[in-house]
């Protein structure tokens, strides 16, 4: 885990200053420099940031690679609000968003590193750091939203997920979701060979790209701020996003139907260095674990109320909806058998069956 690179060290250097500033034997003070520090930092995050309170005994910076609007940053800001009310102010938090403290893989390292408090991601990019969780990328797994969620009550499931990002340097605070990853297209789908040959544009993941290969379509990946253009200029047909996605890059613009392959959860994960979990007193440990466990139930509820506000907008926008059949999302995921394969020699026969068995497969 630590073998990564740590691409952010000198731009962390005052950003991350305040990650943890109960700093030093029995200190529990803000310093001023570090408190300037913060001021500096939390003004050129955007919309929504505030300086550290200097009352405050522990300073949290919590890194989001995505804009304001979008839930997983939702997410961030409710984990702000509930560390702060359930600590009495003990705890402060400062939610930088759009990237600003470094794109996934780097904020992720540094989290890992205890140089950044708290880091919110979708599972895709932290493959990268724990492979195991390459068992989230299982495609066409669930039928339902509220199955996915089911898994984190199985508790021999929940024990190993907790084991992999404990070894991986975090502490699992939660996870939420954005619905599911759907497909949108300028090519009407409705059954499995309707994929042939499709251009669709997919995230920079060997198992996304399997995946869509499988169906029979053409998967390009590409770097997301080029998708719209893409669209745009037609060297792309299609794209995959959850539906939130889809509304607020404005994909509809350039799309003709939103097709509900449901194909991969959109699983966002809530994690906090392990590092400086460790070294918080027992009673706000038990605080930042109901802080994380509030914001994950209210992030799924508010997800479900916006995708469902958000497929009327695409309908009202002239998109149609596509709602597969049974038989064929079966189908899809029958084309995927040797995506199942790929999986299962990256985590391994014992996690892949405590994952089909945490499903109820």
């Amino acid at each position: 885990m630590k073998k990564l690179r740590n691409m952010m060290a000198a731009m962390m250097a005052v950003t991350m200053a305040v990650s943890l500033t109960a700093c030093g034997s029995g200190s529990s003070g803000t310093t001023t420099a570090a408190a300037g520090s913060a001021t500096t930092a939390a003004e050129s995050a955007g919309s929504g940031s505030q300086a550290p309170s200097a009352d405050a005994e522990y300073n949290f910076n919590i890194s989001v690679d995505a804009s304001d609007d979008e839930t997983i940053s939702k997410y961030a800001q409710k984990l702000k609000e509930e560390l702060e009310s359930r600590s009495g102010g003990r705890i402060a938090a400062t939610v930088y968003t759009n990237g600003t403290l470094g794109g996934d893989d780097e904020a992720l390292q540094s989290c890992a590193d205890g140089s950044l408090a708290v880091v919110l991601s979708t599972t895709a990019p932290q493959v990268n750091f724990m492979p195991e969780l390459a068992m989230f990328d299982l495609p066409n797994l669930f039928t339902d939203i509220t199955q996915f969620r089911a898994l984190f009550d199985n508790e021999e499931f929940v024990t190993k997920l907790n084991e992999i990002y404990t070894n991986g340097g975090f502490k699992l605070l939660g996870i939420a979701d954005s619905g599911f990853r759907v497909m949108s297209s300028n090519i009407k789908v409705e059954k499995l060979e309707d994929m042939s040959g499709i251009k669709i544009r997919t995230m920079k993941n060997s198992n996304h790209i399997a995946i869509w290969q499988a169906y029979g379509a053409n998967p390009t990946p590409m770097a997301f701020g080029e998708v719209y253009i893409g669209l745009q200029q037609k060297t792309i047909d299609a794209q995959e996003n959850p539906i939130e996605v889809l509304v607020s890059s404005k994909f509809y613009e350039q799309q003709k139907y939103v097709i509900l392959t449901n194909h991969l959860p959109h699983a966002c994960v809530c994690l906090m260095s392990g590092d400086i979990y460790g070294e918080l007193p027992e009673d706000l440990q038990k605080v930042v674990e109901e802080a994380g466990q509030a914001a994950t139930e209210y992030t799924r509820d508010l997800s479900d109320k916006q995708n469902s506000e958000q497929l009327e907008f695409l309908k009202g926008q002239g998109v149609e909806v596509v709602t597969l059949s049974d038989e064929t999302l079966a189908s899809l995921k029958d084309a995927t058998q040797s995506v199942y394969d790929m999986i299962k020699d990256q985590i391994g026969e014992d996690m892949m069956n405590l994952m089909l068995n945490a499903a109820g497969k």
